[in-house]
């Protein structure tokens, strides 16, 4: 492999949410990043700041189809990521789950690449441990609607970890929390994004339940950086590894922040609970802290104005 400043690196999803920060903070440190991205949730707008930059190479292509293509690292974060989106066409969502894994695993074999996964919590879908740690295998409904992305992403963890040992691909894979900050998708369903647009707009806030099922919610700073750490791990460290912040608030306190810091005068609309909606949601960081030296700073508070400020431009 050439040295870590001047690699050739592959981020698919590339052009959303977190594979746009991560693009970012790779051309920072000097590699030449090739983003892929179909734009079903990405934007071009989250990388028109890359485009005159010669280490920089955005390609419109979905996972789902195999790639030809010479890199030394792959980030495979291609996915919808919210459940209005995964389940908008749920079939498509375990396609890219399962198909794209297949195609960048193949890819990674062929270029001798090392290949990190974007996993999720929802691989421990309604859990019956609390926090969750790396070693619970999850409480998951295979037939539900959140059901295409929740096993589509166990199936993918497990393709990582078959290719790991049948072939010898250098693998890292990341089971990333709750992660909010600009560039979120204003649409996306999300508990941040929908908060702050409701708030903002002087809509009534939907909450869900009676807002008492918890979330940790991680600024997207902090969690790039634990991917960056995870990817240059050197110890034979695979993963699976939580990346999330520990700290835990209810819906409900999260509703009151963002009321707090938009000043707004939005009411609380209190409706029924989505199905297989997990009620407790909170990772384990103990791995993340002994392997990575990672752990999250943002405080949600600090995190939240930064996001604020972003939809307040009309995002």
């Amino acid at each position: 492999m050439t040295p870590y400043s001047a690699k050739r690196v592959l981020v698919t999803g590339g052009a959303g949410f977190l594979g746009s920060y991560l693009c970012d903070r790779l051309i920072g440190e000097g590699n030449e990043v090739l983003c892929l991205d179909n734009f079903f949730t990405g934007s071009k707008n989250n990388v028109t700041h890359l485009l005159r930059n010669p280490q920089f190479e955005l390609i419109r292509h979905d996972v789902i189809e195999p790639l030809r293509i010479e890199v030394d690292e792959i980030y495979n974060l291609a996915c919808p990521a919210s459940p209005i989106h995964y389940q908008h066409n749920p079939i498509a969502t375990v396609k890219t789950s399962v198909l794209g894994a297949l195609n960048m695993l193949g890819a990674a074999k062929r270029c001798g690449a090392r290949i990190f996964q974007a996993s999720t919590s929802e691989v421990y879908g309604d859990p019956k441990v609390h926090p969750q740690k790396e070693n619970y295998w999850g409480h998951v409904n295979p037939h539900g609607i959140r059901s295409c992305y929740d096993e589509g992403k166990r199936c993918a963890e497990t393709l990582f970890f078959d290719y790991h040992r049948a072939h010898g691909v250098e693998i890292k894979v990341a089971r990333i929390f709750n992660t909010y900050g600009p560039r979120m998708h204003p649409q996306d369903g999300r508990v941040v994004s929908n908060f702050i647009v409701q708030a903002l707009k002087g809509e009534s806030i939907t909450v869900y339940g009676e807002g008492k099922q918890t979330r940790s919610f991680c600024f997207v700073d902090d969690l790039v950086d634990g991917f960056l750490k995870l990817m240059k791990t050197e110890d034979g460290f695979t993963g699976p590894v939580n990346l999330g912040n520990p700290s835990e608030f209810t819906i409900l306190e999260l509703a009151e922040k963002v009321l707090k810091l938009t000043g707004s005068k939005s009411k609380l609309v209190f409706k029924p609970l989505p199905s297989d909606d997990p009620l407790q949601r909170c990772p384990d960081i103990t791995l993340a802290k002994q392997k990575l030296a990672w752990t999250p700073k943002v405080a949600l508070e600090d995190g939240l104005k930064k996001t604020i400020e972003y939809f307040k431009k009309g995002h």
